[in-house]
């Protein structure tokens, strides 16, 4: 009897003790690379710009060639560009839309961009006779820049109709109508 109770004591102390398997930290390259953008996304909310570009690296190392590393690039050349050094944004949003050409707010970066460096009329020139439909995006983006607005309503307008069925084509639809809004 007594070797009964103290079994059932001992097997008490054991369950009632607390004891946890120690957590195992997994490195999961993807889940780390949204903590460090969300990072620079709040260091770029308080204005420490170095620290925000930090995170923003580390989160492209952490996931390379990915639609996620997209936006990441896209943050980066948004704060380069921001802090005055638009060279070093050009080359993030233009491998923001290598990676992923179908969000309208790369296109916007890069023209803004290619404004801020004084080469819009050299890359209206590039693209001016181009059949891709996302140099096309970009031609009409670039007039509307340099004050030739009805020169990209049409441009722009022409490739909704063309390419209907391209992911881009409602938010290009949608940036029309607030550009003809003001006219």
């Amino acid at each position: 009897m007594k070797k009964i109770i103290c079994l059932l004591l001992f097997l008490t102390l054991i369950i009632c003790s607390g004891y946890k398997k120690p957590y195992k930290y997994t490195i999961d390259a993807g889940k780390d690379a949204f903590y460090h953008n969300n990072v620079g996304l709040n260091y770029l909310k308080d204005r420490i710009y170095y620290a925000a570009i930090q995170e923003f690296k580390i989160a492209i190392q952490l996931s390379p060639n990915s639609q996620a590393t997209a936006i990441f690039k896209n943050n980066l050349g948004e704060t380069y560009n921001f802090i005055g050094y638009p060279d070093m944004a050009r080359v993030c949003f233009e491998d923001a839309i290598k990676l992923y050409g179908l969000n309208f707010k790369y296109y916007q970066n890069l023209v803004e961009c290619y404004q801020t460096l004084g080469i819009t009329q050299s890359k209206i020139r590039e693209y001016k006779d181009s059949k891709n439909p996302y140099e096309r995006i970009q031609l009409g983006l670039l007039y509307i820049q340099s004050g030739e607005t009805r020169k990209g309503v049409n441009t722009l307008d022409e490739l909704c109709m063309e390419e209907p069925d391209l992911l881009i084509t409602p938010a290009i639809r949608q940036y029309l109508k607030e550009v003809t809004s003001k006219l």
